[in-house]
């Protein structure tokens, strides 16, 4: 008889403090190959025309698929609880909606 009381195996996992902080990121930028997954997270500033990556990671295309039943399943749980989310789908984010920057 197998023993179907096995633990799963114990992972330590480390967040540095600077790491812990996180990063905004109002825009995600997903390309692919046929080994990887590179999604670089990119924060965009009313009247600013220019914006930086602000963080690159890079996934096998099986982590990728775990990566989007996760955020599928954080979704799901996330709208039971607050209600559906308002989906906008109306292109590149150029235009926050506010006034322009002027210096």
């Amino acid at each position: 008889m197998e023993d179907n009381n096995q633990q799963a195996p114990h992972l330590d996992i480390e967040l540095s403090e600077e790491i812990a902080e996180g990063i905004y990121s109002n825009l995600a930028i997903i390309t692919h190959s046929q080994s990887e997954f590179v999604i670089d997270f990119i924060k965009i500033m009313p009247g600013v025309p220019k914006a930086r990556v602000k963080s690159r990671i890079l996934l096998t295309p099986q982590h990728a698929k775990r990566l989007v039943k996760a955020l599928a399943e954080n979704l799901q749980k996330f709208e039971q609880v607050n209600g559906k989310i308002k989906d906008v789908d109306n292109g590149f984010p150029m235009s926050f909606g506010g006034p322009t920057a002027q210096a």
